[in-house]
């Protein structure tokens, strides 16, 4: 009598399909976290550096009325930082950043700007001033102000 022995070597394509509906499943649920982390550390990057700046513009105040008798903030709010120890991606090109990471300070007709691109090409802008100094009157004098974050809308083409 002949003993028939058949062995199994692989999957069935109904296991296969499966595998394949959980990894999909899967997918479907990890893309959009990682997404979401990735947005959420840009965020806290931009609060951070804006941070270093408001820091800064409130020391560089403090040394202005030490030395000059009345507080002011520079024309260019990177000024405050050491040479060198600037935000990764700053850049003095006097427009709106238009690379990944990069950072500038740049006038928009009456106003001007911080700027800040992100790497999903998403344009961030914080308006500065500097403030008025009057020598003749106390009253008209003031430091400048940072406002907050405001997301630039991309310009369409045809």
């Amino acid at each position: 009598m002949k003993k028939t022995t058949s062995q199994k070597n692989g999957f069935t394509l109904i296991e296969l399909i499966i595998v394949m509906v959980i990894l999909g499943i899967m997918a479907a649920v990890a893309v959009p976290r990682y997404l979401d982390s990735i947005e959420n550390a840009e965020e806290s990057t931009e609060s951070a550096v804006i941070s270093s700046i408001r820091s800064g513009l409130q020391q560089a105040a403090n040394d202005s009325l030490y030395t000059h008798g009345r507080a002011s903030w520079p024309t260019n709010p990177f000024e405050v930082f050491v040479v060198g120890q600037e935000p990764a991606g700053y850049t003095t090109d006097n427009s709106l950043a238009d690379d990944d990471g990069e950072w500038t300070f740049f006038t928009d007709g009456d106003a001007t700007k911080i700027s800040h691109q992100r790497n999903d090409n998403s344009r961030y802008t914080w308006t500065y001033t500097k403030g008025t100094q009057n020598q003749t009157d106390d009253n008209a004098s003031g430091i400048g102000t940072l406002d907050g974050r405001v997301k630039v809308q991309p310009t369409v083409t045809e």
